[in-house]
């Protein structure tokens, strides 16, 4: 369910969109849901923000149902059953309800809650949690202390003193065998202070009716509970990328102070790899074994090979880095660079679609973008590609072992053959043959005694005149 507004996250945002770890809170939920059944058995209903929601999710290949109006839980299900039974395609034997901003729920849990729903042959299954302070939460009031069967769900407001004291909550998710929520659904009531149709009524309804309602308690706390304020976002996000980063440290990689990291839940780190303080990892990132990422570097939607150094305060951006490169201190390589197996881009580098290949080196202060740059090239200090003519890009091609001397300008589009090289501070614009030697300099003029004659001018010129 994902047709909620989060008025009290005070947000443009609809609540679904907002992330924790790196990811809507949404594509958690529909990740956890696709480890149990194919994206075409998931059903999302969405309201506030429909076309917001449904763009961002898309991707995943879930069905949509649209709750028009928001008249509560229970509608949803009544909007969710009118769709099903117009497909005109047998119905499910069961469904298992999810709410969209509980990102932290694991698979273990759903696959549990599933099984005991099965062996209980229940009618109704809740997922519960024992939090610290359990108000503000719908209670589940079980038959016996202990015992699995339940016999409601209370809201808080409608609470007896007697059952304040019940800790134990509800947390919106649940399995129902599907002919059993349809038989109920339109005999729920919206009489009540919001107006609105509550599923969790169901639970009395089928139990007056004497169907099995039973309750699985979770683990854990933080993966039912969802969040109302962004304070309450921020503990997910907490969690979640602490236990991200134990994930990564239970496979053999090495976190100094994890707590200062930002690690997204997609990131996959190999063994061996080494990551200092204040590293953010994020995005669909993928770093292979024996890596070094040294501190205050940013590495979002890239691929690392094994044995990348990556120094400190790199940027780095949809990125491919092959085997044993060596990045920084202080680059920063945009989408579309493939930096080579053993090459190098170093000190306040900038690449942008540049393809740097084998053992090449472009080790300080160069901007590379639109390239293609193939093996064992030498990239001097200062080096431009001059990509932009104030309309369209170009493309610089660099053949193999080409050398760029220091402080020169490739106007593109413009290809240097294997083995040229280029004069210091050329300014390059014709194609350089293989094996060449391109100088785009000015000729440079020596004057010799040149000082001393400036020195003797300007003396003159300050030499007082002499009065009559």
């Amino acid at each position: 369910m994902a047709a909620g507004k989060g008025t009290r996250l005070n947000s443009k945002r609809p609540k679904v969109l907002h992330e924790v770890g790196g990811r809507a809170l949404l594509l958690h939920v529909i990740a956890a849901a696709k480890t149990l059944v194919p994206a075409t058995q998931i059903f999302c209903i969405v309201g506030h923000e429909a076309v917001r929601v449904q763009a961002a999710v898309v991707s995943t290949g879930v069905h949509f149902v649209l709750q028009e109006v928001p008249r509560g839980t229970g509608h949803a299900m009544q909007v969710l059953k009118a769709q099903l039974l117009a497909s005109g395609k047998p119905l499910p034997s069961h469904l298992l309800v999810l709410s969209g901003d509980v990102p932290l729920i694991r698979t273990e849990t759903l696959e549990a809650l599933c099984r005991l729903h099965i062996q209980e042959r229940a009618a109704m299954t809740i997922l519960t949690a024992v939090p610290q302070d359990p108000t503000g939460y719908g209670r589940v009031l079980r038959l016996t202390p202990g015992q699995t069967e339940v016999v409601a769900i209370v809201e808080q407001k409608a609470l007896t003193p007697a059952q304040l004291a019940t800790p134990e909550i509800n947390s919106g998710i649940y399995c129902f065998e599907t002919a059993a929520l349809f038989s109920k659904l339109d005999l729920l009531s919206n009489d009540n202070t919001h107006g609105e149709f509550y599923l969790t009524d169901a639970a009395a309804l089928l139990v007056a009716d004497g169907q099995r309602v039973v309750a699985l308690q979770a683990g854990s706390v933080d993966e039912v509970l969802g969040a109302n304020t962004i304070a309450e976002m921020m503990h997910l996000d907490e969690a979640m990328r602490a236990a991200t980063a134990r994930r990564l440290m239970a496979q053999g990689v090495t976190i100094f102070r994890p707590d200062t990291c930002v690690i997204d839940a997609e990131v996959n780190v190999g063994p061996d790899t080494v990551i200092e303080p204040y590293v953010q990892l994020l995005g669909a990132t993928r770093i292979g074994s024996e890596c070094l990422i040294r501190s205050y570097s940013v590495v979002q939607h890239s691929e690392l090979g094994n044995s990348v150094t990556v120094r400190n305060g790199c940027i780095l951006d949809h990125a491919e880095i092959g085997d044993g490169a060596l990045l920084g201190p202080y680059a920063h390589l945009r989408p579309e660079s493939r930096i080579g197996v053993n090459a190098h881009v170093g000190n306040f580098c900038e690449t942008k679609k540049t393809t740097l290949g084998r053992g090449s080196k472009a080790n300080h202060l160069s901007y590379l973008g639109d390239a293609v740059i193939g093996e064992g090239v030498n990239i001097g200090a200062g080096v431009i590609t001059c990509n932009y003519d104030g309309e369209h890009k170009h493309t610089t091609t660099i053949g193999d072992g080409v050398f760029v001397g220091s402080d020169s300008t490739l106007v593109a589009p413009i290809s240097l053959g294997d083995g040229s090289y280029v004069g210091a501070g050329s300014c390059v614009t014709h194609p350089v043959p293989a094996g060449s030697l391109a100088i785009g300099r000015a000729h440079q003029i020596t004057k010799q005694g040149w000082v001393a004659a400036r020195r003797a001018a300007r003396a003159a010129a300050r030499k007082p005149e002499k009065k009559d």
